[in-house]
């Protein structure tokens, strides 16, 4: 049986449990021990596949196609933990399959209730999670805010499951706030206290306290905190704030978190150090040789999360070149009304990224065309890949006001349309094309020089595939379709002849990049971007 530790968080949200259950990840692989990560989310949706991105951040999808929560884009970008469809337990989850076993008599006429047959149904998810990935710890993570009431069956079952594992099987450890307060130039101790008080009265006791801090935690402090919260001195961690997330598990390891869960679940480990990690990540992110500016033109931008595995991967692929990246957000919808030429004019490169519905296309066309008249390198990622077709179609190939069907239905050329999969589904959840495709790339093209293999595997969200009726003449008018899924006959992959670096398509790389394994089409974007702005300077000293 594998050994748990489940992490909490209290006071406030957005406290970095993800960071932080994922950084935990990190350090106990680099003991050399197998790790699973699952996120359990207290929302009534089945999944988040039909949430706003404005509400909830972006969409992480998996190889075997479930629409999750993006803190699973963390644990995969951290570790090397298998993530699927087991990985993200919802309320929406729970109850769906509770509610379908009592319709089909499962529990023979027995009262269903929250306990015990819905924390059951979680402790089962948590386990089977466990057990299918054969590991040696599972890092379980409760999204929410202790004293939320839709997170009550979660904590009830994970202190269940606890009683049941026995001792030195499991832990708890719950990420809390130390506040500053600056007029009064105090950190103050009390949210921390009544966090812990709030999660012990409902008969769970943290075995470590993450505190999440601005400033250093004294010895009084640490000392007040242990005796107060009624754990152990070296049991208060100090998680102070970071330039850099990749920087978390080197504060964790500083501070001895890792020793500590190590001793605290009698776990036996190789002795190893994140010295790869802390070189090729930290030294690069904080002190590059180059700097470069990206463009990232899309209508969620007002919000952080909603491309976070997007701007995760452009600093994945500034890694990998040694290099800074910029990212400069332009909301798509109010580029619509200004001077495209002046807006952009400082790009190194410009990249489109995934969305739905017709808010802000036509400023993302204008960007793309910028891009294509400048010779600026261009990364168009799912709906950025359609918008450089339909942009190519109605200015190079001449079909006039040409458009997908997703926006305009009565086109009369609708270069990009509805997956013929996709024609007769009726319920929006969990019904797009998703998951891992395969797609075979044309030799002699930027994609092969960056992948340097012909048969790749990506993973896809969408429900509109470029239309195969226009190939031909896009083709005449030199777009080359590198990219093709093989098996039916779907374009994946678009390059422009020509331009130094203009690719399109239409899955999801950015899920795929990883801080010390940068996704090779994010590391050949940024090099172009390098290549760019050198040529912009020789040109402007010349």
């Amino acid at each position: 049986m594998s050994k748990f530790i489940f992490v909490t968080g209290g006071v406030v949200s957005s406290l970095g449990k993800g960071i932080a259950a994922a950084s935990i990840g990190k350090l106990l692989e680099a003991h050399g021990l197998r790790t699973a990560m699952i996120k359990c989310d207290p929302y009534l949706n089945v999944d988040p596949g039909t949430m706003n991105p404005f509400q909830h951040g972006e969409v992480y999808v998996t190889d075997d196609g479930a629409e999750t929560d993006l803190d699973l884009g963390h644990y995969e970008r951290f570790t090397n933990a298998h993530i699927s469809k087991d990985s993200n337990i919802t309320t929406g989850k729970v109850y769906y399959t509770v509610i379908t076993k009592e319709r089909r008599g499962d529990y023979l006429g027995k009262t269903v209730q929250i306990i015990p047959h819905i924390t059951d149904e979680i402790k089962r998810g948590l386990v089977k999670a466990s057990k299918e990935n054969d590991v040696d710890v599972t890092i379980v993570e409760i999204g929410g805010t202790i004293g939320d009431i839709e997170s009550l069956p979660f904590l009830e079952a994970i202190r269940q499951l606890r009683w049941e594992l026995g001792e030195f099987y499991a832990l708890n450890i719950h990420v809390t706030l130390l506040p500053y307060i600056k007029a009064a130039g105090e950190q103050k101790t009390k949210p921390t206290q009544h966090s812990v008080g709030r999660l012990r009265e409902i008969g769970i006791s943290p075995d470590i306290l993450l505190c999440r801090t601005e400033k250093g935690i004294t010895k009084d402090q640490r000392d007040k905190i242990a005796l107060f919260c009624s754990v152990d001195r070296d049991a208060v961690i100090e998680a102070i704030d970071v330039k850099h997330i990749y920087e978390v598990p080197l504060s964790f390891q500083k501070e001895g978190l890792d020793q500590l869960i190590l001793k605290k679940l009698h776990l036996k480990s190789d002795e190893k150090e994140l010295r790869d990690w802390r070189d090729l990540v930290v030294k690069r992110l904080k002190n590059p040789s180059h700097e470069v500016t990206i463009y990232v033109v899309g209508k969620y931008v007002a919000l952080q999360d909603a491309y976070k595995s997007i701007y995760e991967a452009l600093v994945h692929g500034g890694i990998a070149n040694d290099a800074r990246v910029n990212i400069i957000k332009v909301d798509s919808e109010v580029l619509e009304k200004e001077d495209v030429a002046k807006r952009l004019h400082d790009a190194d490169g410009i990249l489109i990224p995934g969305g739905f519905g017709d808010r802000g296309i036509e400023g993302k066309i204008m960007a793309v065309r910028y891009a294509r008249e400048h010779t600026i390198p261009y990364f168009g990622i799912c709906l950025g890949m359609q918008v450089a077709c339909i942009e190519f179609g109605r200015n190079v190939c001449g079909f006039k006001n040409a458009n997908s069907t997703e926006f305009n239905k009565e086109t009369a050329y609708p270069v990009i349309s509805l997956l013929e999969e996709q024609e007769h589904v009726k319920n929006l959840g969990a019904s797009m094309r998703l998951g891992a495709y395969p797609c075979k790339i044309l030799k002699n093209s930027l994609s092969f020089k960056a992948y340097k293999k012909e048969n790749i595997s990506e993973r896809h969200r969408h429900r509109y595939e470029f239309n195969n009726e226009y190939k031909k003449t896009f083709e005449k008018k030199g777009i080359c379709f590198v990219g093709i899924n093989t098996q039916q006959d779907l374009v994946e992959m678009v390059e422009l002849k020509g331009h130094p670096w203009f690719v399109g398509c239409q899955f999801h790389p950015e899920f795929k990049s990883k801080p010390d394994r940068a996704h090779p089409l994010f590391k050949n974007f940024i090099e172009a971007a390098l290549l760019n702005k050198d040529k912009k300077l020789n040109s402007k000293n010349s």
